[in-house]
């Protein structure tokens, strides 16, 4: 399969003439070969979009519904080659009753129809409720065949997708069908919408859609009414959305005045891998098992989108960690570093520690980690003086850095010390019989065991704990030292990602240091602060492990080794967020990282991903307590569990079967 497990889905909003069935048949048809032409395989329209939702006592005439019944068998007819199934809103006489319900159509067929449960006052008028008919009624008769009627779920049983279907304000209700749909096994829930425009409707509507799409972790298609509806009273947008797992994917351009389609390519398998990974939904959809009990109904294969013929319409971006509107960056940042300082607060109170004792190195991690102490410190009306912060100089330490730390430690306050660990690490290289000329993993990793024991052994003798400094970028690639930097007492920035480390910090910059609502007394002088934190982010990352060149620059630059980390979070979040297998994940950051790495690159650094994400599992196995603050958790207590002898040889595998595109 080319498709990754996409299907295009369409919002459509044709235009509308009240009782106008044949005119309103036709705009229909328009939207369907615009969808079909797009690569569409499911198209939403509104509700009693054949006759228009406002004909008000016209729904009691037999002349309306026989000319909408006329209008639909065109329909049908002319959409018999489609390969777009269609839900499409009508309205149907039972006897000496009227509902308000939706078509399920495929191929020229109506393969099922549903009621609208529950009817609001002012349509109570002319429709009964479709729990109440539902509950007797469970086939129609048109044009001589017998069709299903009620609640029901439709089936694709080659892809598995399921869908079901919620009319307008139904969604409303304490106990949604929509809901009952999902846990009964509906991965997609279509609602044909007529509801009325006002002020402040809008944002409603999109919080309420993205919700019942968050909660019942599906997608969730609202198609409304638009402009052309009748206006006697109120006006309708034609505000369509379409969400998945709580986010919007797409959403229409209200108060359009001609006919529009709205599309969205929707990951059924992130659906899927989200129900798989969340138990919640799998126990509530076993407690509300049968209640009502749906029947199911298969439906012929529905079209997936093909990526090689048609361009993933989605936005792939190329930091999903990070919102896309720069309000939701500094919201996001503020929540993560009140997160880190809150988890900070209560280890200092809970193990009674006197001090807060860690390695400052003057790169990205350590810095970040030291801001925390000092804003907990603070909250909790402590000196920074009580921070006992440690520059260890090493053999690969930089003037650079070793500048930034110093000042870093000195503007905030801290008890600053200085310990170089290069005669005592020489010694014990000496001791274990290491040539200090071959500078491989032991010459590395023994600065690195050398630093933690200092931070340990200091932390008991001042009655303090270890702050941990790496972050779960490192984490997942396993770049920390077993023993070493791997260990602390608690790690601040556990549940953050490189990329968005460098964010928090520049959110600090901005909000902390500077701005209406900067906090004058942070630091001695937030000006100069401000400005050491700009040469932090702007300084390569390094373990600074290897000796420097003649220059005094570093030799070592981590991304040399582990690839860039913007590839990496990417890689992370998609894995471990959706369980995005290997060909896909290289589609989605070829998509996302076009024109800044080629196929061939991406390919590269995701075996080498793979490699190191699988082998150093041990180390995450008995990492350090650290709070969540993101979407993704490395922590093997309550987030990521895995044996750590899993091979990945089948992950490399897929990898390299492929042929990148050039």
């Amino acid at each position: 399969m080319s498709n990754f497990g996409f299907i295009r889905i369409a919002a459509a909003t044709p235009k509308q003439k009240p009782a106008n069935t044949e005119f309103n048949a036709q705009q229909i048809l328009e939207c369907i070969k615009l969808a079909d032409n797009s690569g569409c395989g499911v198209v939403v329209f509104p509700e009693l979009c054949l006759t228009g939702s406002a004909c008000g006592d016209l729904f009691l005439q037999d002349f309306l519904h026989s000319k909408s019944l006329e209008s639909l068998w065109q329909l049908l007819a002319a959409s018999k080659d489609a390969a777009s199934a269609i839900i499409v809103g009508l309205f149907l006489e039972l006897g000496c009753t009227r509902v308000n319900c939706a078509a399920f159509v495929q191929n020229g067929e109506i393969k099922g129809i549903v009621p609208k449960m529950f009817i609001p006052e002012m349509q109570s008028r002319w429709f009964a409720p479709g729990s109440a008919v539902s509950a007797k009624v469970k086939h129609v008769s048109l044009m001589g065949k017998e069709v299903p009627f009620g609640n029901l779920l439709f089936k694709d049983p080659v892809s598995g997708i399921v869908i079901g279907i919620e009319i307008s304000d139904d969604m409303d209700r304490a106990i949604a069908p929509g809901s009952l749909l999902a846990l009964g096994g509906a991965h997609i829930i279509a609602n044909p919408s007529a509801s009325p425009d006002e002020a402040g409707s809008a944002a409603r509507r999109r919080n309420a859609v993205c919700r019942e799409s968050r909660k019942n972790t599906c997608v969730y298609v609202m198609s409304s009414a638009g402009v052309h509806e009748s206006t006697t009273d109120a006006v309708c947008g034609g505000h369509s959305i379409i969400a998945e797992c709580g986010e919007a994917i797409s959403e229409s351009v209200r108060f359009n005045r001609d006919l529009a389609v709205l599309f969205g390519d929707l990951d059924i398998d992130a659906v899927r891998h989200e129900r798989a990974r969340t138990q919640s939904f799998s126990e509530t959809a076993a407690f509300y098992a049968g209640n009502p009990d749906f029947a199911l109904v298969n439906i012929g294969p529905l079209r997936m989108l093909d990526e090689k013929k048609r361009p993933l319409l989605r936005p792939c971006t190329k930091n999903p960690f990070i919102p896309d509107s720069p309000p939701d960056v500094a919201s996001q940042c503020s929540d993560i570093f009140d997160i880190q300082c809150a988890g900070l607060a209560k280890r200092l109170e809970h193990t009674l520690a006197a001090k807060s004792v860690i390695g400052v190195s003057g790169g990205l991690d350590s810095t970040l980690a030291l801001l925390v102490c000092a804003a907990t410190h603070k909250m909790l009306g402590r000196s920074n003086s009580d921070i006992l912060a440690l520059t260890m100089p090493g053999f690969g330490t930089t003037g650079e850095t070793h500048d930034n730390a110093l000042a870093l430690m000195s503007l905030l306050g801290t008890d600053a010390q200085e310990i170089p660990i290069t005669d005592s690490v020489a010694l014990h290289l000496n001791d274990i019989g290491h040539d200090l000329q071959v500078r491989n993993a032991t010459y590395e990793n023994s600065q690195a065991r050398e630093r933690a024991q200092i931070l340990m052994d200091i932390a008991n003798k001042e009655n303090g704990i270890v702050v941990g400094t790496g972050d779960l970028s490192e984490s997942a690639l396993g770049w920390c030292t077993y023993g070493g930097d791997h260990l602390s007492m608690y790690n601040v920035n556990a549940g953050i990602p490189k990329t968005i480390v460098r964010r928090v910090i520049q959110w600090i910059i901005d909000y902390k240091l500077g701005g209406p609502a900067a906090d004058r007394e942070f630091s001695r002088d937030n000006t100069a602060l401000s400005y050491i934190l700009e040469g932090v982010l702007k300084t390569p990352v390094s373990p600074e492990l290897l000796p420097p060149d003649a220059t005094g620059k570093t030799t070592q630059m981590t991304e040399d080794a582990v690839g860039p980390y913007i590839l990496n979070d990417f890689f992370i979040y998609h894995t471990l967020r959706h369980g995005t297998p290997p060909k896909k994940l290289l589609y989605l950051a070829s998509l996302a990282f076009d024109g800044d790495y080629d196929e061939g690159t991406i390919a590269k650094w995701l075996s080498v991903f793979y490699e190191r994400f699988f082998r150093n599992q041990f180390k995450r196995s008995c990492m350090p307590d650290g709070p969540k603050t993101g979407p993704v958790c490395l922590s093997p207590r309550g987030g990521w569990h895995m044996p750590s002898d899993i091979g990945c040889e089948q992950w490399l595998s897929e990898i390299a079967s492929l042929q990148p595109r050039r």
